[in-house]
């Protein structure tokens, strides 16, 4: 049985301050006119019917989840009580899955990637399914167009497109000397952070490689019997603060033998941060990137002006390579090198 778990906890951070702690980077429209959240249930639509489509959020973001998407059940608003990585998300996640359907497969994905090609993307999806049926555990690496140094990467002997290949070992972010190599070789992909499993084969990576994470989800998923949202958020909370704070990349992805890569290329991209802005909209006669915003710019070049609708004039004199983010409560004015520090006025905030 085909299923999804969107995940969708995340803060995003580096797109404040036109994403918040209640309305991330997931719930905004400024990459197109459906939020990226929107964009990820309806991509799979064709796959599934919406009973087998879950997003896992936490108790903050759920009002704005739901006026996203008004139509999704409750019950498939999985509600993570506290923050613990993406190995006890995935765990939590699939278990509860696993109350609906028999040992199904779980295809996790991220609610704030872009894919350009879905026709694309539903097929390398379901050659991802008739892999994990054969009892992998199935990740999906994207042929990487230029030395990246902000994913991590997968090697692989074979990167022949939508062919399942043995992984050969996941690797951190480089520095670009090593992405350059990376990608010259032709022996490495992006690492997506999509996976496909079966659930019993998700449990026994975790039981063979994360000890703690099987034993605490063990004694979670005897609590409940559905998913009844902050009720049942509430009645796991004490035992769900038992997970080691750890990323599936390292509870198992770096240790399992059973992992296999689908070579991909379906336009994908992770908005990571207002550069992606750059590499997704054209830019006017002076290289600046405009979005939501009437834009008035003299000398001013190399520029990202982005707003969140409330704002509709920004003048420009004698800028260049700045970043111009606009909401009702913050602008925020910063150079693109510093993009990366923006979570340091969060903190003064």
């Amino acid at each position: 049985m085909l299923t999804f778990l969107i995940m969708a906890g995340g803060s995003g951070e580096r797109f404040w301050p036109l994403s918040t702690k209640e309305k991330p980077k997931q719930l905004l429209k400024v990459f197109s006119d459906k939020s990226l959240i929107r964009l990820a249930y309806e991509r799979v639509l064709p796959l599934v019917d919406e009973n087998r489509i879950f997003i896992a959020t936490n108790e903050i973001q759920v009002k704005a989840l739901k006026e996203d998407l008004t139509n999704i059940d409750d019950s498939r608003i999985i509600i993570e009580p506290v923050f613990r990585d993406t190995a006890a998300a995935i765990a939590y996640g699939s278990t509860m899955i696993s109350k609906y359907y028999d040992n199904p497969t779980v295809v996790v994905l991220a609610s704030d990637h872009l894919i350009a090609d879905e026709n694309e993307f539903r097929k390398v999806i379901k050659i991802a399914e008739e892999e994990a049926d054969k009892g992998s555990i199935v990740t999906l690496g994207i042929k990487p167009t230029y030395p990246e140094t902000g994913y991590g990467y997968i090697e692989v002997n074979n990167n022949t497109l939508n062919v399942p290949t043995k992984s050969l070992g996941f690797k951190e972010k480089p520095a670009y000397d090593i992405a350059k190599q990376y990608y010259e070789s032709g022996k490495y992909l992006w690492n997506s952070g999509m996976f496909v499993f079966k659930y019993d084969t998700i449990m026994n990576a975790l039981k063979k490689y994360s000890s703690n994470h099987y034993e605490t989800i063990n004694k979670i998923k005897n609590m409940f019997s559905k998913n009844e949202g902050v009720k049942t958020s509430l009645i796991v909370k004490d035992e769900f603060m038992n997970f080691e704070k750890k990323s599936i990349d390292f509870a198992v992805m770096e240790k399992a033998n059973n992992i296999m890569v689908i070579p991909s290329s379906f336009g994908w991209n992770d908005v990571g941060n207002y550069l992606a802005f750059e590499e997704l909209f054209s830019k006017d006669e002076n290289n600046n990137v405009i979005r939501n915003v009437n834009c008035i710019s003299v000398d001013s070049n190399n520029n990202i002006i982005v707003s969140d609708g409330n704002y509709q004039r920004v003048s420009l004199l004698g800028v260049t390579n700045m970043i111009v983010a606009i909401t009702k409560d913050n602008i925020l004015v910063c150079n693109k090198n510093d993009n990366q520090k923006i979570k340091e006025i969060i903190k003064k905030l």
